[in-house]
């Protein structure tokens, strides 16, 4: 059982929910350390006071803000503890909002399964989920987690909740400053893309191959290296991508090997993608409009969870 990171209570109007915070996710990285290349041994890395020289354990590491090169305000974790902060104690939920209101690049600051602490929460706890799962909203709330405030978004997960971390509004960059040149696209081009979009497109992501195949290849490469061996050929030689030259032939192609993959075939054994007729193509778009929403919304559910 994963060791809670925070306990508390959810504030919803003058409902309390008490509830303590688990890590959602949990990472499968290969460590690798940094070694000495002459002798292989380990490079460590030593933490010492600059006034004395002295080399400190962690129980005499404390925090400090910096206001200039020779003034540091030191900051005790009971200076921390004592904030006059509302959230310190407390998920408290300030809204509700249709669940694909969210754009997913305010997702990342983390996601926590939340657990209800004790036989008194069971109640209001799944009072919450049903809830949120009968109007199919989320709610906004504000908490407090490792020294700063933040802002979530509460949600069913099957039968639990999960908190998820979002980044606030003056923390995402706007894109003005990279967007490109005005461009001009021929309708062929732009039929050419969506035909490429729908046959690539799948229910959801778990249709998908999404193996991590980096770390799979990691774990060959140090297997290898422990038996003195070469590590066992990729499966599959990856293609240089070629520069495009001529746009409609690149999604001609596209097309083409992708339906390969999918095991369809072609009438004339080529992708035709520009002689579409023009009076579907508006009729299509708004009938796949909805359908698009709501992959979205999946992918979004299942990346943050």
């Amino acid at each position: 059982m994963p060791r809670p990171l925070w306990s508390g209570a959810i504030s919803f109007g003058l409902v309390t929910v008490p509830c303590k915070l688990e890590n959602a996710t949990e990472k499968h990285d290969v460590s690798l350390r940094q070694v000495h290349l002459e002798d292989g041994g380990r490079i460590r890395y030593r933490k010492t006071c600059d006034i004395d020289g002295q080399e400190l354990r962690e129980d005499e590491i404390g925090k400090g803000y910096e206001v200039s090169k020779d003034h540091v305000i030191p900051i005790t974790e009971q200076d921390l503890a004592d904030m006059p902060l509302p959230t310190a104690k407390a998920i408290e939920i300030v809204a509700f909002i249709p669940a694909d209101e969210v754009d997913p690049i305010q997702f990342g600051a983390g996601s926590y399964l939340v657990t209800a602490d004790g036989a008194v929460a069971a109640k209001p706890y799944v009072l919450l989920r049903k809830a949120l799962e009968r109007n199919d909203k989320v709610a906004v709330a504000k908490y407090a987690l490792r020294s700063r405030e933040r802002l979530g978004l509460l949600r069913p997960l099957d039968d639990a909740l999960l908190l998820s971390g979002l980044h606030w509004g003056d923390e995402i960059r706007s894109s003005e400053e990279i967007i490109p040149p005005e461009t001009k696209l021929t309708d062929d081009e732009i039929e050419g893309a969506l035909t490429l979009m729908e046959t690539m497109t799948v229910a959801s992501l778990t249709d998908l191959d999404v193996t991590d195949h980096y770390t799979e290849a990691l774990h060959e490469v140090i297997e290898a290296k422990a038996e003195h061996r070469a590590p066992a050929p990729a499966p599959g030689e990856e293609k240089a991508a070629a520069p495009v030259v001529d746009l409609m032939a690149a999604l001609e192609k596209s097309v083409a090997d992708a339906r390969e993959r999918r095991g369809e075939t072609t009438s004339g054994g080529e992708a035709t993608v520009h002689e579409m007729p023009a009076k579907p193509r508006k009729k299509t778009a708004a009938k796949k409009a909805p359908a698009k929403k709501t992959a979205a919304k999946k992918a979004t559910r299942r990346k943050t969870a």
